[in-house]
């Protein structure tokens, strides 16, 4: 959610944006197979998983 940026288009921004608005999206998780997951399945706005991943290795660099 940090990465979110309504003026942005960057990919992992427009991805942050809709994961924003997703009122399903399980926001307060912090594992990776939950997210993931629910992702593949669910969400229709992202192109590919390779965004979440991008996106992921950030956050982990950013808690660790």
């Amino acid at each position: 959610m940090t990465e979110r940026n309504p003026n942005s288009h960057h990919e992992i921004a427009e991805f942050a944006n809709n994961a924003f608005l997703d009122q399903s999206f399980p926001k307060q998780s912090q594992e990776y197979d939950e997210l993931s997951r629910y992702l593949e399945f669910n969400a229709s706005y992202l192109p590919t998983m390779t965004i979440f991943d991008e996106a992921w290795e950030m956050y982990l660099d950013k808690t660790n």
